[in-house]
C-alpha cells in the first residue's frame, strides 16, 4: 500500500484554490497543512487495516457488535485532531472550516479506508441535523458529543418490508410525556441496513429514527406526511441501556469494516426517543442528512476510483509485457505503452478526478449559502451521488482489467476497491430513485431555476474557452443544446411512462455536467502547471469519447420505447 494512491495535495489544492477559488489569504497555507496532516494520519492509521477489516468482519454476541480494534485506534486519533467537528462552528466545539475543505480532506480518508471513514461521515451528518432542527438542550446533549468524536451517529430509515418506500414504514412512536430533552416517546419497530448501527468503539450511539406517531386509538397515519423524527440513544443519561437490540448483522460484499445492522426498537417497554422539531416534519428534516450523505457517498466513490486509478497506473508503468502491434522482435514494452491500456487508464482519470471535482463543486455551493446556490445544489445532488458512484465503479472495473489476472486476486487492492465501491450505487438511494428525483422533482416539476443557472454557467465557461479548448467548448455547447431538446420532449409527455428511461437521462446529464467541469478546470489551469497536460487530455477525452455515449443515451430517451413497460412477465420464462 502506498500513500501516492490517495488524492494528491497538488490535485486538491488546484481544485479548491485555482479552480473554485475557495482558498483565500491564509486559507491556502492552512489547507495545505491540514492536507499534510490528513495524508499522514490516513497512511499511518487508516490504510494499514484496510485489508484486515475486510477479512475480519464485525461480530455479534450477547454484549453487542464488535469491530476491528484498529478502527477504534484510527478514529480515536481522528477525534483527537478535531476532524469530526472540522466543518462545525467553533461555538459548537468545531474547527469552523468550510464544507469544501472538509470534503476534500474526507476524500483522503475515504481513499485510505472507506469503511472506517463511514463512521465519521454518518456521525457528522447526524450532528448537523440535530444542530439545525434540535432544541438547545438536544444540541448540547446529543450533537456536541458527536462533534467531539466521543459519540457516533446513525440514520435509521429503511425497514425490512419498506426499503426505500419510506411512506410505508411501520415504526411507531407512542407519546410518553416530556422532559428536559423535549417531547418523549416510546419507539417500537424494526430498522434495516443501519450502517454503524452498533459497535464497541464510541461511548454512545445516537440513532436518528423515522417513525409515525400513533393517534389516540393507536393507529398510524398513512403516507410520508405523517413521518416524524426522533433521537434514540443507545445509552440513556444514567448509562442504562435503551430498548434497542441488534437482531442481526448484514454480511456485505464490501464496506465490511462498517457494521451493518438490523435493529429492533422496543422489544420490551419501548425505546425512549425524543422528537426533533414538529410532528410530521421528519422526512423533510431527514433530507438534510440524506443530502449531505449523498454528497459524501459520491466523494467516497470518487476516492475509491482515484485509488484504483493510481494503483493501476503504477502497475502499468512497471509491468512489462507484449510488443507493439505489427512489430516483430524487440524488447517487451511496459503495458502503459499499449494504446488499449493507456485508454483504460485515461478513462479512469476522467471518471475519478471528474467525480472529485463534481462533489467539491457541490460542497462549494453549500458554503455559498445563497438561494441561487441552494437551487443549483438541489439539481446537482442526485448527479453527484449517482454519476460518481456509477462511473467510479466503472473506473474500478477498469483498474482490475489493467492488472489482468492479478486484478481479481487478493494480492492487490483493486478487487476490494471494486467490491467496496459496488455498494455506493445503492447507498443513500439507488440509481433509479436518484434518476427519477433528477428528472421529476428537479427538472420537470420544478420552476426551472436550477437548470437555467446551470446552463448559464456552462455557457459562460464555453464562451471563455481559449483556442486550445475551442473544440471541447463546441462539443459541450452542442451536447447541452441536444439535452435541452430531450427535456423539451419529456415536458410534452404525461404519465408515469415519462420516467421509463430516467436512468439513461441521468447518465447523459451527468456526462454533460462533468464535461463542463473538466472544461472549466482546463480554463483555470496555468500554462506552466504540471497538471495542465492531464486536464487538457481529460477534457478532450470527454468531448471525443464520452459525450458521444451521452448522445446515444439521449436518443434512447427520445425514442420512448414501450418495450420494457409493456413486456409481459411471461417473456422472462
Amino acid at each position: 500500500m502506498s500513500s501516492d494512491a490517495l488524492p494528491s495535495a497538488a490535485l486538491l489544492a488546484f481544485q479548491l484554490g485555482d479552480w473554485l477559488d475557495a482558498l483565500g489569504g491564509d486559507d491556502h497555507g492552512t489547507f495545505l497543512a491540514m492536507l499534510e496532516m490528513a495524508h499522514k494520519l490516513a497512511a499511518d492509521e487508516f490504510m494499514p487495516h484496510y485489508r484486515q477489516a475486510d477479512l475480519q468482519e464485525p461480530t455479534l454476541d450477547t454484549d453487542g457488535v464488535h469491530i476491528l480494534p484498529a478502527i477504534k485506534q484510527a478514529l480515536a486519533r481522528y477525534a483527537e485532531l478535531g476532524l469530526f467537528g472540522i466543518s462545525f462552528p467553533e461555538e459548537l466545539g468545531g474547527l469552523g472550516l468550510p464544507t469544501t475543505t472538509s470534503l476534500a480532506l474526507y476524500a483522503v480518508f475515504a481513499a485510505a479506508n472507506v469503511s472506517t471513514s463511514a463512521y465519521p461521515m454518518l456521525t457528522t451528518a447526524n450532528a448537523r441535523l440535530i444542530t439545525a432542527f434540535g432544541t438547545p438542550v438536544q444540541i448540547t446533549r446529543f450533537a456536541r458529543p458527536q462533534i467531539a468524536g466521543r459519540w457516533f451517529g446513525t440514520m435509521c430509515l429503511s425497514e425490512p418490508q419498506a426499503g426505500s418506500s419510506l411512506g410505508d414504514i411501520r415504526t411507531r412512536a407512542t407519546p410518553d410525556g416530556e422532559d428536559e430533552h423535549g417531547a418523549r416517546y416510546r419507539i417500537t419497530g424494526n430498522k434495516m441496513w443501519i450502517s454503524g448501527g452498533d459497535q464497541d468503539v464510541s461511548e454512545n450511539i445516537v440513532h436518528l429514527v423515522l417513525a409515525k406517531i400513533t393517534d389516540e386509538n393507536g393507529a398510524l397515519p398513512a403516507g410520508s406526511k405523517g413521518i416524524s423524527l426522533f433521537i434514540v440513544p443507545k445509552w440513556l443519561a444514567d448509562r442504562s441501556p435503551n430498548d434497542v437490540v441488534v437482531a442481526g448483522l448484514n454480511h456485505k460484499m464490501g464496506f465490511r469494516g462498517t457494521s451493518n445492522c438490523l435493529l429492533n426498537f422496543g422489544e420490551r417497554e419501548g425505546a425512549i426517543g425524543w422528537r426533533v422539531g414538529a410532528p410530521g416534519q421528519g422526512l423533510a428534516q431527514m433530507f438534510m442528512m440524506m443530502n449531505e450523505a449523498r454528497i459524501g457517498v459520491g466523494m467516497g466513490a470518487a476516492a475509491l476510483a482515484y485509488r484504483g486509478y493510481r494503483q493501476s497506473l503504477r502497475y502499468a508503468r512497471e509491468r512489462v509485457q507484449g510488443r507493439a502491434v505489427g512489430t516483430k522482435g524487440g524488447d517487451p514494452l511496459p503495458i502503459i505503452d499499449h494504446p488499449d491500456v493507456r485508454g483504460m487508464i485515461l478513462r479512469q482519470k476522467v471518471y475519478a478526478e471528474g467525480a472529485i471535482a463534481l462533489c467539491l463543486y457541490c460542497a462549494h455551493l453549500v458554503d455559498q449559502a445563497s438561494e441561487d446556490a441552494e437551487a443549483l445544489l438541489a439539481l446537482l445532488t442526485p448527479v453527484a451521488k449517482t454519476w460518481s458512484s456509477e462511473f467510479g465503479l466503472a473506473a474500478n472495473d477498469l483498474a482490475i482489467q489493467v492488472l489482468g489476472g492479478y486484478g481479481y486476486t487478493r494480492d492487490f487492492d483493486v478487487e476490494q476497491l471494486y467490491r467496496d465501491n459496488r455498494l455506493n450505487p445503492i447507498h443513500e438511494g439507488t440509481t433509479g430513485i436518484q434518476a427519477i428525483d433528477l428528472l421529476g422533482r428537479k427538472i420537470l416539476f420544478s420552476d426551472g431555476r436550477g437548470l437555467a443557472m446551470l446552463r448559464d454557467r456552462i455557457t459562460a465557461t464555453a464562451v471563455c474557452a481559449d483556442s486550445a479548448l475551442a473544440g471541447c467548448a463546441t462539443a459541450l455547447t452542442a451536447f447541452w443544446d441536444r439535452l435541452a431538446q430531450t427535456i423539451a420532449g419529456l415536458q410534452k409527455r404525461s404519465g408515469a411512462d415519462t420516467f421509463d428511461d430516467a436512468t439513461l437521462f441521468l447518465r447523459a446529464f451527468g456526462h454533460g455536467v462533468v464535461m463542463w467541469l473538466w472544461l472549466d478546470q482546463a480554463g483555470k489551469a496555468a500554462v506552466d502547471s504540471p497538471l495542465r497536460p492531464g486536464i487538457l487530455a481529460a477534457c478532450r477525452f470527454m468531448a471525443e469519447t464520452e459525450l458521444p455515449q451521452g448522445l446515444a443515451w439521449l436518443r434512447v430517451v427520445d425514442t420512448h420505447s414501450d418495450l420494457v413497460r409493456n413486456l409481459p412477465e411471461e417473456a422472462f420464462a
